[in-house]
């Protein structure tokens, strides 16, 4: 429902990678107050690499809040064209003198982002170095029901200053690629030989001649496997569920690339004992598992919590029914072109915040989310994957929510074509493709015209 009226809020927006910081810019459109604060020294989340790793838990395990924020190994690139990935008004193209792929690395992405905040002059607004250590409800001394406020506790990284504050509203966009997700294997804890998490990976140099287990064959596992194998004597890849067709063409090429099932046990002498009685003697163990959903700072007096990584009760992933919208979370849904349905959710908060927009009612949203659950169990979807989406007619229904352009025909195109080109060579897809008639439609969207890549040059 849309409405004419609009307000004023005062809003903080937790992490400056690319969900925070088109929510920002969203809620100042909007005619907000905005407030974002980053614990890194810069823009970009996720993107911002750190090749340091020095006293991070290798397992991710050890402390409330990690040392080491992102995730990002030195050789990672993108696993879909750029073409797609960029914000409806900022396309992400190409610039003379840096990484001119289509699948570029992690840093393009960081200098996209980069750019995107300076010609929009974001970033004025965020707080570096700063930690949300808490973020609760205001309790109200009398008796006059009042709006929903919130409290914020932060503390400057380096100085240790703290500050307390009160906001209006509340944006977590705090990512879900820092916390580790870990299997429980038996003899995990005893086992004496090198063990981490994909999370402290960079670079293949100290795993030279060694014998290594990857856990995980999804998108790390897949990467650190084909890095590996140049270097490594072997690689034994755990698997509890069939590799793709391409994944497979890469072990049928390589003779030291071994496939194994799920893991039964790890014993003090170095063996990986596997499911299936096989066993290996490893020196090293990686665990490309995953991440889990952590707000360590959120206090919502157990309205909203993380059960086997379903963030919930969530409305459309992005709006508790009790707390929404003064609490709203963006980038919480996985398998999805991630940008533009960020920049989605980011409308729908700002409006709903100036009063141009309404949610459903409380009983509606409820109901919604279980029917969603439902549909998810009676599909035999795991909970720990409630919020991975894969699915294009979904971001396109929520889109519809805030009037927000539905994905073009190209993105979606695009899209399955990288899906299907690794299917045919997981090693050099992002390098060889034949889909240029898709990329000369896409070129030719107002995406790219009406805008002008050449408004965004350098």
């Amino acid at each position: 429902m849309v409405k004419e009226n609009c307000q004023s809020k005062n809003v903080c927006v937790i992490g400056a990678g690319p969900s925070g910081l088109v929510a920002a810019r969203e809620l100042r459109k909007e005619g907000h107050k905005v407030v974002v604060i980053e614990q890194n020294h810069d823009i970009g989340g996720q993107w911002l690499y750190d090749p340091k790793i020095e006293g991070e838990d290798p397992l991710g395990r050890a402390n409330k809040f990690l040392k080491v924020h992102s995730s990002m190994y030195e050789s990672l690139r993108l696993a879909s064209p750029r073409e797609i990935m960029g914000f409806s008004d900022f396309p992400f193209v190409e610039k003379k003198g840096r990484d001119m792929r289509r699948f570029p690395s992690h840093r393009e992405v960081f200098l996209y982002l980069n750019d995107f905040c300076e010609f929009f002059g974001l970033r004025g607004m965020v707080r570096f170095n700063t930690r949300v250590e808490y973020v609760g409800m205001v309790e109200f001394s009398d008796e006059v029901e009042k709006e929903l406020r919130w409290v914020v506790k932060s503390k400057e990284i380096k100085s240790g200053k703290l500050m307390e504050e009160v906001f209006d509203a509340v944006v977590v966009a705090s990512g879900h690629y820092s916390q580790p997700r870990l299997p429980f294997i038996k003899g995990m804890n005893s086992w004496k030989r090198r063990q981490m998490h994909s999370h402290v990976y960079r670079v293949p140099d100290s795993f030279r001649d060694e014998v290594v287990v990857i856990v995980g064959s999804s998108m790390s596992g897949q990467d650190l496997s084909m890095e590996l194998v140049g270097v490594a004597k072997d690689i034994y890849l755990s698997a509890r569920s069939p590799i793709s067709e391409g994944f497979a063409k890469v072990f049928a090429k390589h003779k030291n690339l071994h496939l194994c099932p799920k893991i039964e046990s790890l014993e003090e002498d170095g063996r990986v004992l596997f499911v299936d009685g096989s066993w290996v003697i490893a020196d090293s163990i990686i665990y490309c598992t995953g991440y889990s959903y952590t707000f360590p700072f959120l206090d919502t007096k157990g309205i909203i919590a993380v059960d086997d990584d379903r963030v919930g009760p969530l409305y459309e992933h992005t709006f508790p029914p009790s707390l929404a919208p003064s609490l709203s979370f963006v980038g919480i849904p996985r398998k999805i072109i991630g940008f533009p349905f960020f920049e989605s959710q980011a409308k729908w908060i700002a409006q709903l915040l100036s009063g141009k927009r309404t949610l459903p009612s409380w009983e509606e949203m409820m109901q919604s989310i279980k029917e969603f659950y439902l549909a998810r169990d009676a599909a035999g979807i795991p909970k720990y994957n409630t919020h991975d989406i894969a699915d294009f007619e979904y971001c396109d229904k929520y889109a519809d929510n805030v009037g927000f352009p539905r994905l073009e025909d190209w993105r979606k195109e695009l899209c399955l074509s990288a899906l299907q080109n690794a299917e045919v060579n997981l090693e050099m897809y992002r390098d060889s493709y034949d889909d240029f008639e898709l990329l000369q439609v896409a070129h030719q969207s107002p995406h790219f015209t009406q805008l002008g890549p050449q408004a965004f040059e350098a």
